[in-house]
């Protein structure tokens, strides 16, 4: 089944692991593993652990709500994009 995303700006290099990123401060990122599994972890501005998400395998994704100053990391290559929200 294909979804719809409206694309807020330009995505995370593929070939890496999100680093503590906000992805320019987007409320709502695409999240898609390139190698793999891979754990998604989200954290505060003060790097406090919110909570995590497990991909699967490489080409799974997942749309993450955050705050715009909470921070992605993974375990794995992914690539992050900001999306707009999957309700409107």
């Amino acid at each position: 089944m294909s979804q719809t995303f409206i694309v807020k700006g330009s995505h995370t290099s593929a070939a890496a692991t999100l680093s503590a990123t906000t992805v320019g401060n987007a409320q709502f990122v695409r999240v898609t593993a390139t190698a793999g599994a891979n754990t998604i972890t989200v954290a505060d501005a003060d790097s406090n652990t919110l909570g995590t998400a497990y991909i699967h395998t490489a080409g799974d994704s997942i749309i993450i709500e955050k705050a715009p100053t909470d921070k992605l990391t993974s375990s794995g290559n992914a690539v992050a994009a900001a999306v707009g929200s999957p309700r409107s």
